[in-house]
């Protein structure tokens, strides 16, 4: 079926500060990526209606992206939410729930202008008391990105009426406007959340929100169903009838789904798939570090620093040594990304540091000189045991669990086989994100494991929480490590209340020279996706809302 909108085409008011018109939402909505670039093409009239199909690597376990960080959910539901602003392929801040804003007091207040043409998918009206409490009751306290870097720096959020929001800072806070997308920051409905666990609402697997399309259907490891919202508040959007997200857990056979058909959108290919589907002709490819989990993401392998083992930092580092960083990237990643050099992307140009003193190379000899003088003996070619290594029984041996996500199998595998080579026995343990959750940042039961972490556009959203002493528990994908060092708490500190990149640019690499010394992860690769779509639909995004504009014209 066919459906045609019939609301009035809306233009944006003037606003208050330097931001483009809505109308740019509209033109964005004719573009396609251009095979192997990601450049838009004009398209003279999308088509509307029809259904895509996109696959899923993995069951979300809920939708509501404002509890979690994890990529399963977001990429399964952010099509049902909004922020207050949506971000550009450039990553600058465009209007979304809020038409405009103003910033003020020298960035320590930031007034929004919301919308006054908002529903919920229930009808209820969207004001800014859906604002104030998404913030305070859900994403300051679920979110780890936003509990760690608005937590700290947010003095209050005020409501003057029922379309207008401000945050209030204590002092100048440059990188609001780049975490309130729908990503960083989905607004969520007071009226259904109110009075209850955010954690257990019967709403994060029957979501009511503002987003471009409607929730059908819900079945776990198998496929969500989605209908456009047909009271959206962008006129004449989205263009899509339905999407559906189907399950399907391994790569190889999303591509074979893709091609028969069956799927017209991957969030990416495996390496060795990618020269076959660009010959074939009928795919176009959207190469981007931007992902509904967040972007700028560095692969992490995170070691426990509860346990004993692992409480010398010389034991860590020589893990490090004993790591190829360019075996990952060749091997697990197909080249698409970069070696880590840094424990900040390189895609926040301004933040990265250069050639950090002490940033472990691949060198198995130092890494076994490092084990023999902390006291892991290697007898021949076998596992490595304990001989006076404070806190460790002796005759321990060098042997340790990797927890990761099932579709970061290849990971395990090859930090097992590398390991190995240093005499240490790595034990793989495969989990679902929500078992992975609940052993990592609830239980604590881990020796090592590896995470997508995602650096966002500024290290006060993606990289603060993984280091802030305050940001050790239950929340998903927060300080994974249990990291505690004083020093770099001030740097973050330093860092967030310094104006000009420049002069945060300083802060930054003393940040990483501290965390370089103490070595609470390792850095892998930072990591790019190549997503892959039937030539015959277009209008797609990198972001969350990939479809908010998407379109397929009958095959």
């Amino acid at each position: 079926m066919t459906r045609r909108s019939t609301r009035p085409l809306r233009t944006a008011p003037t606003l208050v500060t330097a931001v483009v018109a809505t109308f740019a939402l509209v033109a964005s909505a004719c573009t396609e990526g251009d095979s192997g670039t990601g450049e838009p093409a004009t398209v003279d009239e999308p088509a509307e209606g029809g259904t895509l199909v996109a696959a899923i690597s993995s069951d979300p376990d809920h939708l509501n992206p404002a509890i979690t960080t994890s990529g399963a959910t977001h990429t399964a539901s952010e099509l049902l939410y909004n922020g207050l602003v949506r971000l550009d392929e450039q990553g600058t801040p465009q209007p979304d729930l809020a038409e405009s804003w103003d910033v003020a007091e020298d960035g320590a207040r930031y007034t929004f202008a919301l919308r006054d043409d908002v529903t919920w998918h229930d009808g209820e009206p969207f004001t800014s008391a859906d604002v104030k409490f998404a913030f305070e009751e859900v994403l300051l306290k679920y979110h780890s990105r936003t509990q760690a870097s608005l937590g700290e720096a947010l003095r209050g959020i005020e409501t003057p009426d029922e379309h207008t929001v401000e945050f209030v800072f204590d002092e100048p806070y440059s990188p609001l406007l780049q975490q309130l997308d729908v990503t960083e920051a989905p607004i969520v409905a007071k009226h259904v959340y109110e009075g209850s666990d955010p954690l257990e609402n019967p709403a994060n697997t029957k979501p009511i929100g503002t987003g471009p399309f409607t929730l059908d259907s819900y079945t776990p490891d198998a496929e969500i169903r989605f209908s456009a919202n047909e009271d959206y508040f962008k006129a004449n959007l989205p263009y899509l009838d339905a999407v559906v997200m189907r399950v399907i857990p391994e790569e190889s056979n999303q591509v074979v789904a893709l091609e028969s058909g069956e799927v017209q959108w991957l969030w990416g290919a495996p390496g060795p798939d990618l020269e076959r589907l660009r010959a074939d002709g009928r795919f176009e490819f959207l190469e981007t570090s931007v992902n509904p989990g967040g972007a700028n993401c560095i692969m992490t392998v995170a070691f426990n620093l509860d346990r004993a083992m692992f409480d010398d930092v010389d034991t860590r580092r020589a893990i490090a040594h004993a790591i190829d960083k360019q075996q990952f990237l060749d091997r697990v990643q197909f080249g698409q990304g970069t070696v880590a050099e840094a424990p900040i992307s390189s895609g926040i140009s301004f933040a990265n540091a250069d050639d950090l003193d002490g940033m472990p190379s691949h060198d198995p000899d130092e890494a076994a000189r490092l084990l023999d003088e902390a006291g892991w003996v290697r007898e021949g070619d076998g596992t490595r045991t304990a001989r006076g290594v404070d806190g460790v029984e002796d005759g321990t041996p060098l042997s340790f669990d990797f927890l990761h996500f099932s579709t970061f199998a290849d990971y395990g595998e090859l930090f097992r086989a590398q390991l190995a080579k240093i005499g240490a026995d790595v034990e793989l343990r495969s989990m679902e994100p929500p078992v992975f959750v609940e052993k990592v940042f609830t239980e604590r039961k881990f020796d090592t494991n590896v995470i997508s972490y995602c650096n966002g556009n500024d290290p006060e959203i993606g990289v603060k929480r993984m280091y802030l002493s305050s940001n050790i528990g239950p929340v998903p994908f927060s300080n994974a490590a249990g990291y505690r060092n004083p020093e770099v708490d001030t740097l973050f500190e330093d860092a967030r209340t310094t104006l000009g990149d420049e002069e945060r640019k300083e802060a930054y690499r003393r940040l990483q020279e501290a965390l370089v010394a103490d070595m609470p992860y390792v850095w892998l690769v930072e990591t790019t996706a190549n997503r892959v779509y039937h030539n015959r639909c277009g209008g797609f995004s990198h972001s969350g809302h990939f479809a908010e504009a998407a379109y397929c014209e009958e095959s």
